[in-house]
């Protein structure tokens, strides 16, 4: 046994892997997985994708400009193929979970294929496609899947990933900490369900061990996602089970910040706000993604939510935590959203006055039940008013930053070039989908702290001294 174990470290080590990785902070996590399974296994890992000899295009599939983001990389590495240079291209992730074979119809120089339940397996696939001809699908769930109920309490087996031990691709000190897989959420636009399977929280104590492991490794800043992080708990049968993980985050020495991505508005209960307000680790930031205001757009979408109870959530949120940042996402252009319907959304955004706001136009995606209603609106009409939206969002972003001028912050460096500039945030800043502070002739390095005070403006940034 030790010889064959030896001989096949001494194979890997001959076959160089490129990987590509897509997608949203879910996808970031599967990706460190993967690429930590690779580096165990001894295969050679490249800077430089379409230098490997494997190619693995780690990828999303959730809407069409994913998807096409998707195929646009598995062609710059079929070329690389084509030339030469790359022997085997693998397509893993949501992608290949959302079109099954299908997808090799779509680019036929992929030669094998992963669903998310074989994320685990990579290496040894990696290794079977190197010796094999022809193309593979890995699509089933693997064996070391956990029992669930679903709403009519029958037990189905879905798989809760034990995401510990990463090579991350984001900096060292933060990093995104999932607390639960797959979504129970009906919602009409949405293929998150078909793809990642029924809602399933991951045990506290891979949570805990997970987010111990991060920050032993550097980690100050932990970002919980989940695609309902405020329905924690719900499948095991607890009930507002997320304030009772979040205390148990804050004991973690070492961990200095702790944000709340993917809150759903009906899941902010009075509990998860007053543990927001009174913890020192806990920033004052919550991502709330509403999707629209108007009740009749709500309820064709399938949301829990009402404009009135999202009307009133904002109020107690404010009230209970002044200096809280709040963002969210919306979506426009949905089947039968009326010019009076969109007015509606316009004028609750600039009465809401987000800190920061992601808007969407609606895609048609197949399988959903949004993509068979009537009232389809025209791409310019949907194009049209996702500009009025953020040219009436970046108004509100624009005067919230001016208010900041001459103010304070603490800051976390994220980078500084060799200029001396760096790029850091403060806590109402997440890294990566929010705008930055911007530090002139900065004298520490990432991963610190610094005191700062609010100069001017750049855009969406903020442009700070260090105090």
């Amino acid at each position: 046994m030790l010889i064959s174990a030896f001989m096949a470290q001494k194979r890997r080590r001959r076959v160089r892997v490129g990987f590509v990785a897509l997608g949203c902070p879910k996808n970031v996590v599967d990706s460190e997985r993967m690429l930590a399974e690779i580096v165990q296994a001894g295969f050679l890992l490249c800077a430089e994708p379409e230098n490997g000899d494997v190619v693995v295009i780690n990828t999303c599939g959730f809407i069409a400009p994913a998807q096409a983001e998707a195929l646009e990389a598995v062609e710059r590495v079929a070329r690389a193929k084509r030339a030469g240079r790359v022997k085997k291209i693998i397509v893993a992730g949501c992608l290949p979970q959302r079109l099954g074979r299908g997808l090799f119809d779509k680019a036929d120089s992929i030669d094998a294929i992963v669903g998310l339940g074989q994320r685990d397996n990579i290496a040894r696939i990696i290794e079977e496609t190197v010796y094999r001809d022809g193309q593979a699908a890995y699509l089933d769930e693997s064996n070391d899947a956990v029992a669930n109920e679903d709403r009519k309490g029958r037990t189905v087996c879905a798989k809760v990933h034990d995401d510990r031990v990463r090579l991350r691709i984001s900096p060292a000190h933060w990093a995104y900490l999932r607390i639960s897989e797959g979504c129970s959420h009906r919602c009409s636009f949405c293929t998150i369900p078909a793809i990642r399977g029924p809602f399933r929280s991951k045990p506290e104590e891979l949570v805990l061990g997970e987010a111990a492991e991060l920050v032993s490794a550097g980690a100050v800043e932990l970002n919980l996602i989940g695609q309902d992080t405020t329905n924690y708990g719900r499948d095991r049968k607890m009930q507002d089970a997320l304030p009772g993980l979040l205390h148990e985050l804050e004991r973690i020495a070492g961990l200095a910040w702790i944000r709340l991505l993917y809150a759903y508005p009906a899941g902010v209960s009075e509990r998860l706000i007053k543990t927001i307000a009174n913890s020192d680790k806990i920033v004052h930031y919550i991502d709330i993604p509403i999707q629209h205001i108007s009740n009749e757009v709500l309820k064709a979408m399938r949301r829990p939510d009402s404009k009135e109870d999202i009307c009133a959530l904002i109020e107690k949120l404010r009230a209970v935590i002044p200096d809280v940042v709040l963002r969210t996402t919306v979506i426009v252009g949905f089947p039968g959203e009326s010019d009076s319907q969109f007015a509606e959304l316009v004028e609750f955004i600039e009465w809401a006055r987000f800190d920061a706001l992601g808007c969407f136009k609606f895609y048609a995606e197949s399988g959903t039940a949004a993509a068979r209603m009537p009232g389809q609106i025209p791409e310019t009409v949907k194009e049209q008013r996702v500009e009025q939206l953020m040219l009436a969002q970046q108004k509100i972003a624009f005067a919230r930053n001016n208010r900041r001028l001459g103010s304070r912050l603490t800051c976390l460096v994220d980078s500084v070039d060799s200029a001396g500039t760096a790029r850091a945030r403060f806590y109402g800043q997440a890294p990566e989908i929010d705008s930055t502070c911007i530090i002139n002739n900065c004298s520490v390095g990432p991963g610190r702290f610094v005191e700062t005070r609010v100069m001017g403006t750049k855009d969406y940034d903020l442009v700070v001294e260090q105090i």
